[in-house]
């Protein structure tokens, strides 16, 4: 973050690159659950999106949360950003349009999430509802529109804005008004990674199909199930998509070290300010050859933020980020990371999703990611559709998660965390299908009914 002052060595060799992912390398017992989630920020009285500034705005929010819960605040100049939990990893920060974002901290078990998340959303609600500031739990702000949404006071979006309208036709929606829910799940060696990398890419479309959860924006009906992950699809081809080389012969970590060199850079922090180097290659940082930084070359700290600016369906890191799903209710945010704990945490149920996955071509990978924002469930797959595979998936990661058997204080198994699913499975109707429903239904066409019903 901007104005936090820390020493990194400079990037000396290849292996430097590659030891920025593969230190992730964890034993079994060490592995946890990350859980991150966006929601939106709105106002009830009138109907209109949140400020940073003001009385009632979001910097009034996180102050309100800090004097709340003692966590500290992070700044870019003299603008809080966002508040660190320093006694557990974890903490808040904000999206360019206000998103308000909980980066959960690492959890032994899916109960451990789940009660994570409801303090944080008590103490959240007590302190926003003074301020007439609300959250909703969608995939895509339903009416407003990019221009209608005040950007908040971070560097970095002032120079990922401009790019964004360069290289894509949605990037800017992205940024501005789409939220996600993203589990973050360990690897205990290479060869590990890799299988758990090849099996969550080939799967992202399902899940996506599974939480679809935005199918109106500026005040209509998309035509889209999950019209952020269409957006994702026109944001940027340079840094996004589903990995296809992942698939190859001897994928490991030097491959994708490989790939994220060839991502065009966004910005490199000095002295806590962001110098724009949009569009610049990090293999011409390296050499000492960026335009910007005459002469310079990267740290350890530079690459890992390059990383961090690379957006794939499943980024990898020092763990796997899934980021294929729409943004849900409380109960859905869990049950994305039960879905995925047990999927990848149980070897029988890895090995089941991996030979369920491994006759998929890339051309039948790429077709999914294509319909599946329009079509969700029902994207054609192998004489069916993605239903089948869904439930599939889904009977694998509850028997995945019954092997672990982490009980909670009442005795139940964390399988409790996948009803959203199993009720999307039972009805055949992503959430994004059922808003639909009311939609042509009982609310006469009036999306605004939305903010009520879809407040967390």
């Amino acid at each position: 973050m901007a104005g936090v002052a820390s020493y990194s060595p400079l990037i000396e060799s290849r292996a430097d690159l590659i030891e920025a992912m593969a230190r992730g390398c964890k034993p079994e017992s060490d592995w946890r659950i990350g859980t991150e989630h966006e929601k939106h920020v709105f106002h009830t009285n009138p109907l209109r999106p949140v400020t940073y500034e003001g009385p009632n705005g979001i910097h009034a929010l996180l102050d309100g949360i800090q004097a709340e819960t003692g966590w500290h605040p992070f700044y870019d100049g003299e603008n809080p950003i966002g508040l660190r939990n320093d006694e557990i990893a974890g903490g808040i920060s904000l999206e360019p349009g206000g998103q308000f974002e909980l980066s959960g901290s690492p959890q032994v078990d899916l109960h451990g999430t789940a009660a994570e998340l409801a303090e944080h959303m008590r103490v959240t609600k007590k302190v926003a509802a003074p301020l007439d500031i609300h959250f909703l739990g969608l995939g895509v702000t339903p009416i407003w529109s990019v221009d209608e949404i005040p950007a908040m006071p971070k560097s970095r979006y002032g120079i990922m804005k401009p790019y964004m309208e360069k290289v894509g036709t949605l990037g800017t929606s992205m940024m501005f008004r789409s939220c996600t829910v993203q589990a973050n799940l360990d690897f205990s060696s290479e060869a590990d990674m890799v299988k758990k990398l090849r099996v969550s890419v080939a799967l992202q479309p399902v899940a996506t199909a599974l939480f679809a959860n935005s199918p109106f924006a500026d005040g209509r009906d998309t035509g889209y199930l999950s019209y952020r992950s269409h957006i994702w699809l026109n944001t940027d081809d340079d840094r996004t998509g589903l990995l296809p080389f992942a698939f190859d012969e001897g994928f490991g970590f030097e491959q994708y070290a490989d790939y994220a060199l060839d991502v065009p850079m966004y910005f490199v922090i000095r002295d806590g300010q962001y110098v724009n180097v949009a569009g610049e290659s990090f293999r011409a940082f390296l050499k000492g050859e960026l335009p910007q930084l005459p002469g310079e070359r990267p740290t350890i700290k530079d690459w890992e933020d390059h990383l961090s600016t690379i957006f794939p369906e499943v980024r990898l890191k020092q763990f796997l980020e899934m980021r294929g799903a729409d943004m849900g209710d409380e109960k859905s945010v869990v049950a994305l990371s039960a879905f995925w704990t047990g999927l990848l945490y149980d070897e029988v149920s890895l090995e089941a999703a991996y030979e369920l996955i491994e006759p998929w071509t890339r051309e039948e990978r790429e077709h999914q990611r294509r319909e599946v924002p329009r079509l969700g469930l029902m994207t054609p797959h192998d004489r069916s559709n993605l239903y089948d595979v869904a439930a599939q998936a889904v009977g694998i990661a509850e028997a995945g998660l019954v092997r672990r058997g982490r009980r909670n204080a009442e005795g139940r198994d964390e399988t409790i965390h996948l009803a959203p699913l199993e009720e999307t499975i039972r009805h055949a109707k992503s959430p994004a299908e059922r808003w639909l429903d009311k939609f042509r239904g009982e609310w006469e066409g009036d999306v605004s009914r939305i903010f009520k019903e879809a407040e967390m």
